[in-house]
């Protein structure tokens, strides 16, 4: 049996996390964590993520910072942004030096971030 890509997705509010699961587990490995610190733990737990989309809005360490600390580490996964905000100088920066792929709106839009994951 082909193995599942293995997504990381990163939001510190539990529901977001639940319904990521819920619509995305079916056709991917899922792996979800509350936080930025958490994030980095799965990725150097799953090496072989493949695609890792965070929120942008979290304490401690916002989705754009926690990107800069596993994409110095991890250069050739795709990095995501979701926020339920409007684009910010900080994501617009973000996508023009290449740090991140793509941003999603929240809610998210399934086929715009399955379109992405098939394209990764």
């Amino acid at each position: 049996m082909e193995e599942k890509t293995k997504i990381i997705y990163v939001d510190d509010e539990e529901v977001n996390t639940t319904l990521f699961k819920i619509n995305f587990s079916g056709k991917y490995n899922v792996l979800t964590g509350y936080s930025g610190l958490d994030g980095l733990k799965l990725l150097d737990e799953n090496p072989d993520t493949k695609v890792i989309i965070s929120d942008m809005k979290m304490p401690n360490m916002n989705g754009i910072e926690f990107i800069q600390k596993a994409k110095a580490k991890y250069p050739n996964k795709r990095f995501y942004i979701l926020t339920g905000f409007e684009i910010t100088e900080e994501i617009r920066k973000a996508l023009d030096n290449g740090l991140i792929h793509k941003y999603f709106k929240k809610p998210f839009n399934l086929n715009e971030i399955e379109t992405a994951i098939n394209e990764a």
